[in-house]
């Protein structure tokens, strides 16, 4: 769908309304999108990935059939799309994968929809390089076929990072899908381009083949850790809804479980961009472990590369892989046994085996030696010679170890480990929020006749000393060697991709400031005082300010754009005719 460039009088309109109107004219152009736009919000495509005797795995079919997926797309949803041989997986089995768009063409969105991205959290928000795909692969024994297997992969790809909803659907359709085939993935199509756009914050009625899921996608502004009930609503017809309680988080303590004593470590090994192997018996443990991982540093963005599951087929394998480099800073989660000498020079491993609910209380398990990790089937535990910074916290593994024996609910562990890695993270990173927010210009010395002022440098030496007074030991009871957690962490992807977008925040808030130091001038008195070109460069300064201010969503107030729109206009009427048409057509489209 093509997209003009507002003019200053759409951005005038569009910035005078409230919050809740902006939002609803925004779902009210949203509702006049094209066929498919919609579907488009929501998912790329969806793949049927089956088992040819000939070819080995191919993709089948793709729906809705105009959509493009490059061959090394096709490629690695192909191997992606289908568990390692070794892992066994008789039945049904759901798991997830991410994968890099192959080529630097875009999804083609409407803009509200690229626009709802700026409310989300900064976790959820979408990455223009990679796609996910989300799993539904069924092994069942069919002697009719040469195999002696029917195996084949329902997958959806998307690029959003909301493995439980996706998973939910899949689990609802994919059962069906088998039985009924081609025509039956047309419906699911045609459901999907009915659904409401992704607005976050808002309660949505997704109907999926006769049942109505309910969910909420979180935005920036909701206090972190908690989650909002979806809210039940009567149902004027008679269909069965779902209420999901997550889009995207993970059964965290599920998943922790295996290296329950580790957590701490691990925590930090992904705070720093640490390189990181999972292995795991199969593509669901592997792949739910790395997004626990992942998440375990929110409301922090993880800024390295990730894959919930990797193979030895990926595209990306020989750069992984190659013992001509430090490993990169990445999270891999594998299954295959040749990955356990493929990966030996990783310098931290960690191996799980089946992920259950323990009935009884974890087993106190060591950090092994990496040297110890000869197979596959090493026994689970994490393998790494890194010595933690932090003293390890023993109320959290007392106060999880007490809700196994009291056979505490699985929900209720995780909401407990999560928080306890919320507030970890959040002691870590106030006191860098508070030292970067002091590189803020003071406001007075914003002038409206001169360019914003610069953001201060960001100072390593000057940071650390603030941490004697204002470090993390005013919000967190751990002890252990914070200073060099620290330096470690500004070295990290993870602190460039924090900084870079709390200087871009802050840059974008200088420049809201300096348009209202702007409003509150006389520039009508101004322009009366000098010539008409330097008139003419100022209206011309002043719509540009205009159009950035748009196009940038910087953080100003409704009426600023009003009152700079007023000055405009007032400048414009007061030059002479001919000049007045120029300027009146320049900038408005």
């Amino acid at each position: 769908m093509s997209v003009q460039e507002q003019s200053p009088g759409a951005a005038l309109s569009a910035a005078s309304q409230s919050p809740c109107e902006a939002e609803e004219a925004a779902l009210g152009r949203c509702l006049s999108l094209l066929p498919w736009d919609r579907f488009s919000a929501w998912l790329h495509c969806i793949c049927v990935v089956g088992f040819d005797l000939e070819l080995g795995q191919a993709v089948e079919e793709i729906y809705p059939q105009h959509s493009k997926l490059t061959d090394k797309e096709k490629t690695n949803i192909c191997y992606l799309s289908f568990p390692d041989s070794n892992s066994g997986c008789l039945g049904d089995t759901q798991f997830c994968f991410r994968f890099r768009q192959s080529s630097s063409r875009r999804v083609s969105l409407h803009c509200m929809l690229d626009q709802l991205d700026r409310d989300l959290p900064v976790s959820l928000k979408k990455d223009p390089a990679y796609y996910y795909g989300y799993v539904y692969f069924r092994q069942v024994r069919d002697k009719t076929l040469k195999r002696g297997y029917f195996q084949k992969s329902l997958v959806l790809i998307s690029k959003l990072p909301y493995i439980h909803l996706f998973n939910a659907v899949l689990r609802h359709i994919a059962p069906e899908y088998f039985v009924k085939n081609e025509p039956f993935l047309e419906a699911v199509c045609s459901d999907v381009d009915h659904w409401p756009p992704p607005v976050p914050g808002k309660t949505l009625n997704l109907p999926i083949m006769g049942i109505i899921m309910k969910i909420r996608i979180p935005t920036c502004h909701d206090k972190p850790g908690t989650t909002q009930i979806v809210q039940f609503t009567q149902q004027a017809d008679t269909q069965i809804s779902i209420a999901l309680p997550t889009v995207h988080e993970v059964d965290l303590f599920r998943c922790f479980c295996p290296v329950f004593f580790h957590i701490q470590m691990l925590w930090e090994l992904v705070l720093l961009g640490e390189p990181l192997v999972v292995m795991a018996p199969s593509p669901s443990e592997s792949s739910e472990t790395v997004l626990a991982l992942v998440s375990c540093i929110s409301p922090l963005k993880y800024c390295s590369d990730f894959r919930p599951y990797f193979t030895i087929h990926d595209s990306e394998f020989k750069e992984y892989t190659t013992r001509t480099q430090a490993p990169p800073s990445v999270i891999l989660g594998v299954t295959n046994p040749f990955f356990a000498k493929t990966l030996q020079h990783w310098p931290h491993i960690v191996r799980i085996g089946e992920i259950k609910l323990p009935g009884e209380v974890p087993k106190q398990v060591k950090v092994k030696k990496l040297k110890n990790l000869k197979t596959l089937d090493s026994k689970p535990g994490v393998y790494t010679s890194y010595k933690p910074y932090l003293n390890r916290d023993e109320e959290i593994i007392k106060l999880l170890q007490k809700g196994v024996q009291q056979k505490r609910p699985a929900e209720a562990q995780s909401v407990i480990l999560r928080r306890y890695f919320l507030e970890l993270t959040q002691s870590f990173i106030i006191p860098l929020e508070r030292y970067v927010a002091s590189l803020m210009p003071l406001q007075k010395s914003i002038s409206p006749w001169k360019s914003p002022p610069q953001l201060r440098q960001f100072s390593q030496e000057d940071f650390m000393k603030t941490l004697e007074k204002a470090g993390p030991q005013l919000t967190s009871r751990l002890k252990g060697d914070w200073i060099g957690l620290y330096r470690h962490f500004l070295k990290s992807p993870n602190f460039n991709g924090w900084f870079r977008t709390r200087r871009k925040e802050m840059t974008q808030k200088l420049e809201a400031l300096h348009l209202e130091a702007l409003c509150n001038e006389d520039l009508l008195f101004w322009s009366q005082k000098h010539t008409e070109v330097e008139t003419v460069d100022l209206v011309l300064k002043l719509k540009n300010k205009l159009l950035q201010a748009d196009r940038e969503h910087l953080p100003v107030k409704p009426d600023t754009m009003e009152k700079l729109q007023r000055h405009i206009d007032a400048i414009i009427l007061a030059l002479p005719d001919d000049l007045q048409d120029i300027l009146l057509k320049t900038g408005t489209t």
